[in-house]
């Protein structure tokens, strides 16, 4: 089994997880970090051709997570079975998400948030709900992106204009941001999102 190394704040993968790898010559987080961004960046350029505006839907968060992590994970776009260090229990996922999907689009339809809140309020709750194995931050944050630009016609938020899955200051800022929404302080991830 390969032992990977993880930054604060990210989601280790289990033994069964790791079992799911589709790439046998990955040893170190380093090798899977470049394999992974290779097909998020593939995903993303799936997601900007997408024509459909309803992305509020579970079927299309697990349809995006999947787009992403394919190449990689057999488990890609398939809610993880265990409990982790960060989410729901496991056997919640469904039932969260689909409330999380209610509300977003409630608060679309009546415009409950300026777009800004609207993206980063959905962020947060994904990432709380955490229902992948892995890869629920990146996933999480392209999902805000795309409410965005599919739903807004707005520009993607700049998450710190750092990359966010390595070790860095600017992560710790993202990780801290999300520790202060925990606590219902809000102020720090409305302002990250845009630095």
């Amino acid at each position: 089994m390969i032992k990977f190394e993880y930054p604060d704040g990210a989601t280790p993968i289990d033994s069964d997880e790791t079992a799911g790898l589709l790439l046998p010559h990955i040893s170190t987080k380093a090798e899977l970090d470049r394999w992974e961004q290779d097909n998020i960046n593939e995903a993303d350029m799936w997601a900007e051709k997408y024509r459909r505006k309803d992305i509020i839907t579970i079927t299309f968060i697990r349809r995006l997570h999947k787009e992403m992590f394919k190449n990689v994970w057999q488990w890609a776009g398939k809610f993880r079975k265990s409990d982790k260090n960060i989410g729901v229990p496991w056997h919640q996922i469904t039932q969260n998400l689909r409330a999380l999907c209610d509300d977003t689009n409630y608060w679309i339809n009546n415009s409950t948030y300026k777009t800004d809140e609207v993206a980063w309020r959905f962020h947060y709750r994904l990432v709380f709900i955490h229902p992948f194995p892995n890869g629920n931050g990146r996933h999480s944050r392209l999902m805000a992106d795309l409410i965005l630009i599919k739903i807004y016609n707005k520009s993607r938020f700049t998450w710190g204009s750092e990359n966010l899955a390595k070790p860095s200051e600017c992560r710790k800022r993202y990780i801290e941001a999300l520790r202060s929404a925990d606590r219902n302080d809000f102020s720090f991830l409305k302002d990250f999102v845009r630095s």
